[in-house]
């Protein structure tokens, strides 16, 4: 069975990309440093709600953007 992505938080993502002043490029290259092979295409289909995210992703995603909890990656959802 495959899981389909019901609701998506593409854009808060971007919001918290940008407000660290990271390019989709820069992000990437700081999950790659963590062990995560996301490309910046990747990151940006994640980004407009067309890629799954996974909790590894989501947890390095959150030390990058320096987000205060993971509850602010879900915030109008």
């Amino acid at each position: 069975m495959k899981w389909k992505q019901d609701l998506s938080m593409g854009s808060n993502l971007k919001a918290f990309r940008k407000k660290a002043g990271l390019t989709q490029a820069q992000a990437a290259a700081q999950l790659e440093v963590r062990g995560l092979p996301i490309s910046a295409d990747i990151l940006a289909k994640m980004e407009q709600g067309k890629y799954s995210i996974r909790l590894s992703v989501l947890k390095a995603l959150k030390e990058i953007y320096k987000a205060g909890s993971y509850d602010d990656f879900f915030q109008g959802m």
